[in-house]
């Protein structure tokens, strides 16, 4: 049996209408469950005979609510994602050509820890801090008074020509602190995209060993030259302007900030931060404590 777990509220809403869809492709019997009314995975993973395979249908925000949610749930099935959302960031990481369902066994175990605001949560994508969580707060604003689709992309221009202001940002990667002026991102990365399609980490690799993240901060510019340089992030032609995108990997990766802003957690949003820490696996969190 095909266990799905599927979010209603994917794909701006249309979740429940796409997961008919699987019933194309699964010939199997099939389960739906309503994401949001699991209470407890560890008991519904206990249950499953080892016949039994799991789908998680939705988009990024989906994914991102299921690792957190079997945190410390031994996994012995197949998990698959069958992606209904509009983003889709971790889809066009690790592959962008196919269609279906996506074994995700291996990309859902030893995830990063982000710790910030009191909280500590995994993370399927990355971390954005700066002017991307800028956008995902007004976005949430704007989608809480209409139904229509989120320009995020108009957020931004508008963001870096009027309303967004630059931060001074100090960047801690495994012991070693550097400082930035006129900060506008600061994204720490597990995969290679993040914001709907944004290549702002070209080679990072979540599968790498030993396992580490990329903090990519865009800073010293002013907004037009930002501005003019924001396209080629969509490529990752951006990491060509050394003198205005600086790229460090590592284990344990701290940024703080000038002034409390928006961060966004594979799209979810924290309000008024001032730092935040990611550590490349649990275990090395452990380690920091």
């Amino acid at each position: 049996m095909y266990h799905v777990f599927y979010n209603p509220l994917s794909g701006n809403g249309s979740g429940a209408a796409c997961v008919e869809k699987l019933k194309e492709i699964i010939t199997e019997e099939i389960k739906f469950t309503d994401v949001r009314e699991v209470k407890d995975y560890a008991s519904y993973f206990a249950a499953l005979t080892e016949a039994d395979s799991v789908v998680v249908a939705g988009g990024d925000g989906t994914l991102n609510h299921f690792v957190n949610d079997i945190d410390g749930v031994e996994i012995r099935n197949d998990v698959y994602l069958f992606t209904m959302g509009t983003g889709n960031d971790f889809k066009n990481d690790v592959a962008p050509n196919e269609e279906g369902l996506i074994k995700i066994n291996d990309y859902i175990k030893d995830l990063p820890i982000v710790e910030v605001n009191g909280m500590t949560r995994r993370f399927i994508n990355g971390i954005g801090y700066g002017i991307d969580g800028y956008c995902c707060e007004v976005g949430d604003e704007l989608a809480k008074k209409s139904d229509k689709p989120v320009n995020y992309a108009g957020i931004a221009i508008k963001g870096l020509l009027f309303h967004y202001k630059p931060t001074h940002a100090t960047v801690t990667v495994d012991g070693t602190t550097e400082e930035y002026n006129r900060v506008w991102l600061a994204p720490s990365m597990n995969g290679r995209f993040y914001g709907g399609g944004m290549n702002i980490a070209p080679a990072q690799d979540r599968l790498a060993t030993p396992k580490t993240l990329s903090v990519v901060v865009l800073h010293g510019s002013g907004k037009l030259k930002t501005l003019m340089l924001f396209p080629s992030i969509f490529k990752g032609e951006h990491i060509k302007h050394e003198k205005q995108v600086s790229i460090r990997t590592g284990k344990d990766i701290t940024v703080k900030f000038d002034r409390p802003v928006a961060l966004q957690i594979d799209g979810e949003t924290v309000l008024g931060v001032t730092e935040y820490t990611v550590h490349a696996t649990a275990a090395q969190a452990n380690e920091a404590v």
